[in-house]
């Protein structure tokens, strides 16, 4: 009986892909091609697939490289050759092997070798291999993690506008414990512009804010004679701070949107102590509305990282060091604790 997997080496501009009959007992025989990663030469990669009846697919998660191949693979191959006439409960499967689990002997390393590599570790079940859900939810993960960064791009942002103050020097941050609040906000949108007057920039403090007048004055004293420089370069880092949260905002409407029809899910998940809207949102889109894709609660622990390791020889457990598992779900666990 006849059972083609495909096997492919991926690179930015070239793919190396193999085909094997794995069904017939004797040594793999493999047929080699060579593809562009252009849309183009991925739709022919597509159909050369379907001529040669090939039921699986496996290649490595190069880099961002993969994503490519994996959609057009997707989009072209999987849907026929599932319908196709005689297919079988696994063909039109596409799977994606961790790096790690595929090298080879040092000194070794050749294209074709590696994506034959990659077909004889999936038979014999030696491969590593990634969640990859739908289309939906994977433009879920962009979105969130994108807002991930540019939350992160925010801290940053305000760490180097502390470090640009106590240059100056203004000593607001020891007086104001959110430089980038409302009234630190109006005080340095004030400086950038010109104002010299410690009093006048003291008085654009929120009345609630735990600092006094004097304090403020002593603090922002030094705007008296503020380098010119320091106030262009003040004001660059608040019109950028400005742009990441309308950026951050944009993506919260984004994210609503995509969500809308799992909006029951999202509120149950924020009600978990820990959790919030934002968090619940990340949460669905690592695993998913319903997380179907884990057979157990077992195996979504396993993928996230959450359980202990089990190393063992002899009868002796040398290790409990939980595995890296997916980070985005681990960090969202660990700011819950």
């Amino acid at each position: 009986m006849s059972y083609r997997i495909a096997g492919i080496d991926v690179h930015k501009k070239m793919l190396a892909v193999v085909i094997c009959n794995v069904e017939i007992e004797s040594e793999f025989q493999f047929e080699r091609r060579m593809f562009g990663g252009n849309p183009e030469q991925l739709h022919s990669l597509a159909e050369w697939l379907l001529q040669q009846e090939v039921e699986e697919v496996v290649m490595e998660s190069t880099a961002q490289y993969w994503k490519p191949v994996w959609e057009a693979l997707e989009w072209y191959w999987k849907p026929i050759c599932e319908k196709r006439e005689g297919a079988l409960r696994k063909s039109g499967t596409l799977h994606l092997a961790q790096a790690e689990s595929n090298r080879g002997r040092r000194g070794r390393k050749r294209d074709f070798a590696d994506a034959e590599r990659l077909v004889k570790r999936l038979v014999a079940r030696e491969l590593t291999l990634s969640f990859v859900p739908d289309t939906e939810q994977r433009l879920w993960r962009t979105v969130t993690r994108k807002k991930y960064q540019l939350r992160r791009d925010r801290i940053r942002l305000q760490n180097q506008l502390e470090s640009l103050l106590e240059e100056a020097p203004i000593k607001l941050s020891s007086f104001v414990s959110d430089l980038l609040g409302l009234s630190a906000r109006r005080m340095l949108k004030a400086l950038a512009e010109g104002e010299t007057n410690p009093a006048a920039l003291a008085a654009l403090a929120d009345e609630r804010l735990r600092a006094t007048s004097e304090q403020l004055c002593d603090a922002l004293g030094a705007c008296t004679e503020l380098n010119a420089v320091y106030r262009r370069l003040l004001k660059m880092a608040l019109e950028e701070c400005r742009l990441i949260d309308e950026q951050i905002g944009q993506l919260d409407k984004e994210m609503a949107s995509l969500l809308s029809e799992h909006q029951h899910a999202v509120q149950r998940l924020a009600e978990v102590p820990g959790l919030g809207v934002d968090s619940a949102q990340q949460i669905l889109a690592e695993v998913g509305p319903t997380a179907a894709t884990f057979p157990s609660e077992k195996c979504l622990s396993s993928w996230v990282g959450a359980c202990p390791g089990d190393k063992e020889s002899a009868g002796i457990n040398y290790s409990h060091r939980s595995p890296k598992g997916n980070r985005h779900m681990r960090r969202l666990l660990n700011q819950m604790g």
